[in-house]
């Protein structure tokens, strides 16, 4: 009965743990589509140089969290100049911390954007 007992505690202690990773992944993963649904509808963003930011402990349980992203050109006509449409990339990769080890996982999205002067000065189209 003890060799039982030992089995099943060492088994479901190992499935606690697993469920405990799979929570942190569960809550990066729907910060990480909130993020990219922001990102996709904001008008103005900085473009070509990566820009980042975290998430407070109220909204990921005190498990720090964060985000790297950066937009680019992704389609362009030939000899683009401001007011073209273009298609852009939005890069987004989502970091947090498993105890001392750093997790990440990476989304891309595209939208339809119209080129700026700001766009060009950034260097947008030098890709």
């Amino acid at each position: 009965m003890a060799i039982a007992v030992t089995g099943l505690m060492s088994a479901l202690s190992t499935s606690l743990r697993n469920a405990g990773k799979l929570t942190d992944y569960g809550r990066a993963e729907l910060l990480a589509h909130q993020k990219m649904d922001e990102l996709l509808i904001a008008e103005k963003l900085q473009k070509v140089t990566p820009f980042q930011g975290t998430w407070g402990p109220e909204i990921t349980g005190d498990l720090p969290i964060g985000w790297i992203a950066r937009v680019t050109a992704f389609e362009t006509p030939p000899n683009p100049q401001p007011g073209t449409p273009i298609l852009e990339r939005v890069e987004l990769q989502i970091w947090w911390m498993n105890g001392d080890r750093r997790r990440t996982f990476a989304l891309e999205g595209f939208r339809r954007s119209v080129l700026r002067e700001d766009d060009v000065k950034a260097g947008m189209l030098a890709q």
